[in-house]
């Protein structure tokens, strides 16, 4: 395998460092074995060009391999002479080819095209013309509520009702049609000359958390030029990556009406309801394409195969083509090599579904894949809060009171049945207090809610579309009373509240195993019901049974032991490959201590029942005030939450005396101070007050918080990180009732699968040990994201600061990054004064050299 790694060109843009061309042989193995893969490296370390140069690189590969079987696959007479078996495969091959190359060159008809309107635009000094987009999709005056009654509902009724077709052209007979087609009439399903149907081509789906992450991906796809898997036998014909950008109809819609809304769920709502057969034709949205629009369709996917683009540049594909880019995208993800997506639409089913997306075979990559088990959790679970309930009852009720004498069949005994339900719900959360687990049988218990089906409720719920007619009728009453009552018209759609109820009533048909309920109290004072998913590998197995590989990448994926345990733990440990890469900085450009006392010798431990010591907490602020004295720029001080934080702040601000300078003076007499706050908006403010302050030769030293607004996703390099420090380990609060149940799960799973011939004790340590295990890596990917802010390029550098005795546990070293655990110096038996030597000569070195250079 060395040998073949050795000699594999990946076709990237730049030199690549050793750990890169490390990481992309690892991932080319994994996709060729069917594995899964584990596989971290930092950020700096041009992960996202090793993705997609390794990937990709195989991809190209695998087509050609699979090309020269299906050529072995001819039969030819062994008795033939050679000229014929030679004549008979390359037949086989131009009949293979024909269609991508037509295909090719249509593409590359459509870039030329492109290019030359982009020339003469830049030429003239003109911006490209946007269609005019200009579409009424209000209410009409003769609006009235029958639309809003239920249809008939038989929940026993297996038939699938459709509605007869139209009966238009479909409605002629064989010899009118064929007459019609000598005239040039064409019908559906017919294929029009130069339309091509694509097949469904091994593809890579890859899935990361935000479409800004997706789009600094799409950029870096833009660079790279990768050879065709087999040669096309025609001249300057290029086989270009063939991209398409999935995305949510937020950032797809291109009905202005309905994209002002701005929200997500109103956006969908609205989407939907312009869709309804009750809507009248002339206020349906004319982007939507029909069966009647499959020319326009195949354009629009063409144009999108023609060159790579990110999810605004597909927008606006569809804004000048006049046709919507969230539904008319669907045709081409069988004929794409690359799929790019965001979480949800890649780790939901239902997503999945009704995007008509199939990994079968296909591959896998989920970047920033650090949070993944939390990303599944909180995708499938889901919260409601007794205002919403409240509010659903009421609105159900006033629904009920119009159109109780027209509800017909199963529809009023399903709305009667979902009264009491919410009846129930709502008696049950106002006699509970604090925050607790939910006890299913307590709950189905309170007002009879126990004789209520609950998982045909729901379904009731979806297929009736109960809720948009509730939300509907509602709306036009309000729109009436404030047109009434002060001659005006309101924007007032919202997402139905009865959808909140919906997700929560399914989520409650989930088998007990899999999940938990709670109640509580959000931050707005509000009693809360919430279904929180505790076993995400139950959620996540279809991905992995379906795809060909699965790849989870981050910057910081250690510790990997719960990805195994808690996501793959029905995979076959051989199938599971880990790769942890080191940094592209050279070893000097990093140094990293543990530091167990601060300098008054004093122990700093920063556990929940130590961390309030005020001694400990002034001994803090010295070890700041001094680390400020050898640390140059800006240092980013990271805490384990906002609360800890201004409680410290608090402290450090008060003086013993009037005459002497308070910590917190002392800290501003060496930089610039700022902190992060949890109310606070404006990250982008504070961070560029912090960025001048450190340009301006006054240094930083910026306050914040682990798992805050400033732990992801923003760099910290050179001068803005020369230093991190970590103050304490950031456990969560293993009291609240959501970590109860988590650690008891936990325990639970690593019980059941202990060997039953041993003792009880041994039983219960062991599933003690899980839950510190997986308490403990929780913790980490929080501090290990933290810190990989800093040092962000090959010739950055930083040093990294860990201010707790149990950084020097070896346990808890381990689960560092390998870039940082290789490097860190263990402080358990060392002074802060040694610390301080060891910054002060390693930016000394720096100076030096910086000086040193022309």
């Amino acid at each position: 395998m060395a040998s073949q790694n050795e000699q594999r060109d990946f076709h990237h843009p730049y030199n690549p460092y050793p750990i890169q061309l490390d990481f992309m042989n690892a991932l080319y193995d994994a996709i060729e074995t069917g594995s899964i893969g584990i596989f971290e490296s930092p950020t700096g370390t041009g992960k996202s060009l090793s993705l997609l140069c390794g990937s990709l690189t195989w991809l190209r590969d695998h087509k050609a391999k699979s090309l020269d079987i299906s050529l072995q696959d001819v039969e030819i007479d062994p008795n033939e002479p050679d000229w014929i078996r030679e004549y008979a495969l390359k037949e086989r091959k131009n009949r293979l080819l024909r269609d991508k190359t037509d295909l090719e060159e249509q593409l590359k008809k459509i870039r030329e095209k492109e290019l030359k309107e982009k020339q003469f635009l830049e030429r003239e000094g003109q911006k490209p013309k946007r269609q005019k987009i200009a579409v009424s999709i209000e209410k009409g005056e003769g609006e009235d509520e029958n639309q809003f009654v239920l249809d008939d509902y038989d929940s026993d009724d297996d038939k699938k009702h459709s509605r007869k077709p139209h009966l238009g052209l479909e409605g002629l007979s064989s010899s009118t049609k064929e007459i019609l087609k000598k005239l040039g009439h064409r019908f559906g399903g017919d294929k029009i000359e130069g339309d091509l149907e694509l097949p469904d081509e091994i593809k890579i789906f890859y899935c990361s958390r935000t479409h800004s992450q997706l789009t600094q991906f799409v950029n870096e796809l833009k660079r790279i030029k990768v050879p065709p898997a087999v040669s096309l036998g025609v001249d300057e014909l290029e086989e270009e990556i063939k991209h398409l950008s999935l995305g949510s109809r937020k950032h797809l819609c291109i009905n202005p009406k309905v994209q002002k809304l701005g929200d997500v769920n109103e956006i969908n709502e609205r989407c939907l309801e312009l869709q309804q057969s009750s809507t009248s034709q002339e206020h349906k949205c004319q982007f939507l394409p029909g069966k009647d629009d499959q020319v326009a369709v195949r354009d629009f996917r063409d144009h999108v195969l023609a060159r790579v683009r990110d999810i605004e540049e597909l927008g606006e594909l569809g804004k000048k083509m006049g046709i919507c880019p969230y539904y008319a995208s669907r045709p081409t993800i069988k004929p794409s090599e690359i799929v790019t997506l965001p979480y949800p639409l890649l780790l939901q089913k239902s997503a999945r579904q009704s995007l008509d997306i199939s990994l079968k075979g296909h591959v896998v990559i989920i970047d920033e894949a650090h949070n993944l088990m939390d990303a599944i959790s909180n995708i499938h679970s889901t919260m409601v809060t007794l205002p919403q309930i409240q509010k659903s009852h009421n609105g159900l009720e006033t629904y009920l009171s119009k159109f109780r004498n027209r509800l017909k069949g199963s529809n009023k005994v399903y709305v009667m049945q979902l009264l009491k339900l919410l009846s129930g719900l709502i008696l049950y959360l106002e006699e509970k207090k604090g925050e607790g687990v939910v006890e299913m049988g307590d709950l189905l218990a309170t007002k009879g809610i126990d004789q209520v089906n609950i998982y045909k409720l729901q379904k009731y719920i979806t297929e009736s579309k109960l809720a948009r007619k509730v939300e509907g009728y509602l709306d036009l009453e309000k729109r009436k009373k404030l047109k009434m009552e002060k001659g005006l018209t309101a924007e007032t759609k919202a997402t139905p509240t009865l959808t909140h109820i919906q997700s929560f009533l399914s989520a409650l048909t989930n088998p007990s195993s899999e999940g938990c309920i709670f109640h509580g109290m959000t931050d707005q004072k509000e009693k809360y019901l919430k279904y929180m998913l505790l076993n995400p590998a139950h959620n996540f197995k279809s991905v992995v049974e379906e795809a060909r590989a699965v790849i989870l990448a981050g910057g910081t994926m250690e510790p990997m032991g719960d990805y195994k345990t808690h996501l793959f733990p029905y995979v076959a440990p051989e199938r599971i490959k880990t790769l942890s890469c080191g940094h592209v900085i050279p070893k000097e450009n990093l140094l990293a201590w543990s530091v167990c006392t601060g300098p008054s010798q004093r122990e700093l431990k920063f556990t929940f029942d130590k961390r309030n010591n005020l001694d400990m907490i002034d001994d803090l602020g010295r070890a700041i005030i001094n680390l400020c004295l050898v640390i140059p720029h800006g240092i980013v001080c990271f805490f384990p939450s906002y609360a800890y934080l201004n409680s410290v702040v608090s402290r450090w601000q008060q003086s013993s005396n009037p005459k002497s300078t308070s910590i917190w003076e002392r800290l501003g007499q060496r930089k610039a101070l700022f902190a992060e706050s949890k109310n606070s908006s404006s990250v982008e403010d504070i961070l560029r007050e912090y960025g001048q302050a450190i340009d301006s030769g006054k240094g930083g030293l910026l306050f914040s918080v682990v798992g805050g607004k400033m732990s992801e996703g923003i760099n910290f390099n050179d001068n803005l990180g020369r230093g991190v420090i970590m103050v304490g380990l950031p456990f969560p609060n293993s009291q609240s009732a959501e970590w109860r149940a988590r650690l008891e799960y936990v325990e639970k799973v690593a019980a059941d699968i202990y060997p039953a011939s041993e003792s009880a004790s041994a039983r219960s340590d062991f599933a003690k040990a899980a839950g510190r295990d997986f308490y403990e890596n929780a913790c980490m990917r929080a501090v290990n994201q933290s810190i990989g802010r800093a040092i962000r390029h090959q010739q950055d550098y930083a040093v990294i600061v860990l201010l707790d005795q149990r950084y020097s546990l070896p346990r808890i070293t381990a689960k560092l990054p390998k870039w940082i655990r290789d490097s860190v110096v263990n402080g358990e038996q060392k002074p802060f004064a040694e610390l301080m030597r060891s910054t002060g000569a390693f930016f000394r070195t720096k100076a030096a050299k910086a000086g040193a250079l022309p």
